[in-house]
């Protein structure tokens, strides 16, 4: 992994998530990644797994926007702090989140464990 590379998969992540795109999500990773939302809870598992969290989570968003800085990388171990904004379709409520990822990557480019940290707004 190099930073152009890098540069490259967050700008497909930001527009998988931008236009709540799951299988486009989907494909950036390995067919065995890890997808840890926070710390604490299980990971989606594999394409399935991820394409059914992110078709979950998307669903209620409209207006998104993404945007990333990348903090480090070391071989292939990239880690970046990242900012998001969106309105809940059903409460027209305005979110923004600031998190950070961790990300791992196979020898192709594709993530094998993306794992996050975020606080989020709400108002």
């Amino acid at each position: 992994m190099d930073l152009e590379k890098l540069e490259g998969w967050l700008r497909a992540y930001g527009a998988a998530w931008e236009n709540r795109d799951a299988k486009a999500a989907e494909r950036l990773f390995s067919a065995d990644a890890s997808y840890y939302e926070t710390p604490f809870g299980p990971p989606a598992r594999g394409h399935g797994g991820i394409e059914e969290y992110w078709t979950a989570a998307t669903q209620n968003q409209s207006n998104i926007s993404f945007s990333w800085e990348i903090i480090g990388l070391a071989d292939d171990v990239g880690f970046v702090r990242w900012q998001a904004t969106f309105t809940r379709l059903m409460s027209n409520a305005e979110v923004a989140l600031d998190g950070v990822f961790l990300l791992k990557f196979n020898n192709d480019g594709l993530c094998e464990s993306l794992r996050e940290w975020w606080h989020k707004r709400e108002n």
